[in-house]
């Protein structure tokens, strides 16, 4: 019997020739698990845009299919429609359309497009040519002002022309379940695929979850902090936590998993091979 879950794995876009090679590195790696598609990061602004770009298109060359993200973040929507072009003359099929963060740096004086703006943007040059990723925030993006606002928001999206979601990391699966009833409530009916953040180490987790709103539940933060000096304890630790998290996913039908591999490959393949896929 054939899984049709979809299993997808996500990629920062490299900023140096060595981090270039690791990226290669690990998707050699990881495509061996014959996931449904690979995605590659855009930075802030679109500021990886060249290295998002020259990723995308070394990596759709080997047979994998790979998934840019893309924003308008500082760029002209000439600039945006060239790009789109340039992608689909090169066969990419798939797109991760997204408002993106501001640059640091640049305040409030840079014009950002919201992301259902982009997806229109995307089918009015394209029509259907490409399946359309968007972002979903089961614990609330931090820019909502409630729950309410953030299921309109992602409808909006959907409405624009949106075919699936990926959601922000999170390790309260009832967070997932509760966003996803919201949902089906509104009438959005697209998949909406747990993003999952591996746990290596605690001040870099800590950090980036303090930056994007994804919350650490008390019971595993104190864990971690206990385990912060002995590295491979909080990594035994971590993989135990995130692997009971997509097993309750994926037993509570979630449509499958978004990967963040953070460019590593063996926190992703340690859950991968206990979850038995």
């Amino acid at each position: 019997m054939t899984d049709t879950r979809l299993f997808s794995f996500e990629f920062s876009a490299p900023k140096t020739e060595e981090a270039v090679a690791k990226v290669k590195q690990v998707h050699a790696r990881l495509v061996e698990l014959d996931p449904h598609f690979f995605s590659v990061t855009y930075g802030a602004g679109g500021s990886t845009k060249d290295g998002t770009k020259q990723t995308v298109l070394d990596l759709a060359n080997t047979g994998s299919v790979v998934a840019p993200h893309l924003s308008f973040g500082g760029d002209k929507p000439e600039v945006i429609e060239a790009l789109l072009l340039e992608y689909r003359a090169a066969g990419i099929t798939r797109l991760v359309a997204l408002r993106g963060d501001r640059p640091s740096g640049i305040g409030s004086s840079m014009k950002m497009f919201h992301a259902n703006e982009l997806v229109e943007f995307i089918r009015q040059l394209t029509g259907d040519h490409f399946h359309i990723d968007i972002a979903a925030y089961p614990e609330i993006h931090p820019e909502s002002d409630s729950v309410d606002t953030e299921v309109k928001f992602f409808k909006q999206k959907v409405d624009a022309g949106a075919n699936s979601a990926i959601t922000q990391y999170f390790y309260n699966a009832d967070a997932y379940f509760r966003f996803r009833d919201l949902c089906d409530k509104a009438n959005i009916r697209v998949p909406i695929v747990p993003g999952i953040m591996p746990i290596t180490n605690y001040k870099g987790i800590k950090r980036f979850s303090d930056l994007c709103g994804a919350e650490i539940p008390r019971w595993i933060e104190k864990q971690l902090q206990a385990y912060d000096a002995k590295p491979e304890a909080l990594k035994a630790f971590g993989e135990e936590v995130v692997t009971e998290l997509c097993h309750r996913l994926l037993q509570g039908g979630a449509p499958g998993l978004h990967f963040y591999t953070m460019n590593q490959s063996l926190p992703t393949l340690k859950v991968w091979k206990n979850l038995g896929l």
